[in-house]
């Protein structure tokens, strides 16, 4: 019992030495890395003269808490793009439905995890800002 008892105070002990620190220093010091699967921020891929986007409407159709509002419009080739492309943050769970459900993977999630603001018309990302 008493070396159990050692043990379990070693144990402690060494956690508490110099330089054996669990707590991270996060902003000053260090940034945490997410992991590879992480969901974070959203982002529209581009492409070569446009985005991917061709304004298919399955990413706010399946999106579970409707977040995502899309306009479509064509241009003078005939393709389809989306005139409006809008994600409201205060309401997306980041589940990633809307990245499995594309066809053309316009949209993916990045690692940004970063997304503290002040006002409520910030968390509203639009095409322009999403293309970023």
């Amino acid at each position: 019992m008493i070396k159990e008892f050692a043990q379990g105070l070693w144990i402690t002990f060494k956690h508490m030495l110099p330089g054996n620190s669990t707590t991270v220093q996060y902003p000053r010091v260090e940034r945490l890395q997410p992991s590879e699967r992480f969901r974070g921020l959203h982002r529209l891929v581009p492409g070569h003269d446009r985005e991917k986007c061709v304004a298919c409407y399955l990413c706010p159709t399946v999106c579970p808490a409707k977040c995502i509002t899309v306009e479509s419009g064509e241009n003078e080739k005939g393709e389809k793009y989306p005139v409006v492309y809008k994600i409201d943050l205060l309401r997306c769970i980041f589940c990633g439905y809307c990245v499995e459900a594309c066809p053309v993977e316009a949209i993916e999630m990045t690692g940004d995890y970063e997304l503290a603001n002040y006002r409520r018309e910030d968390f509203t990302f639009d095409k322009q800002r999403l293309l970023r």
